[in-house]
């Protein structure tokens, strides 16, 4: 229960962090996977697989984004089935604005703890996660 009240605790405030720039904590999630998958995209499925937390409807979550100017996505003209989402330099730069806020949040709520500390519990997390 501990681990996620303090998960419910750092998703409130950097929901709240994200409001401001007009996207959710989803959205933020998407754009990140995105921009890790560049220059190549990926198709909604495979970031679907990769959120934090699993969304139902991920192509009308890639919608609104597109509609946003965040994503852009393109149909492969072989597999018309496939279609590729990536990051527009819109959300780039809209990441680059977020972060120092986000950065703001991560270095109070860690405050308490050292550097060696924060790796354990990074490492600690990662074991509670994958069950070993």
């Amino acid at each position: 229960m501990s681990i996620l009240r303090t998960a419910a605790v750092l998703e409130y405030e950097i929901n709240e962090a994200l409001k401001p720039f007009d996207l959710t904590m989803t959205q933020y999630n998407v754009l990140r996977i995105l921009r890790g998958a560049e220059p190549h995209g990926l198709c909604g499925r495979e970031v679907g697989e990769r959120l934090i937390t699993p969304v139902p409807d991920m192509p009308r979550l890639l919608d609104r984004m597109t509609e946003a100017g965040l994503v852009a996505r393109k149909r492969d003209p072989e597999d018309r089935r496939h279609v590729t989402a990536r990051i527009t330099p819109r959300g780039l730069r809209l990441l680059d604005e977020v972060q120092p806020d986000l950065e703001v949040i991560e270095r109070r709520r860690t405050r308490p703890l050292g550097a060696d500390e924060i790796q354990d519990l990074m490492k600690h997390l990662d074991a509670v996660r994958s069950g070993t």
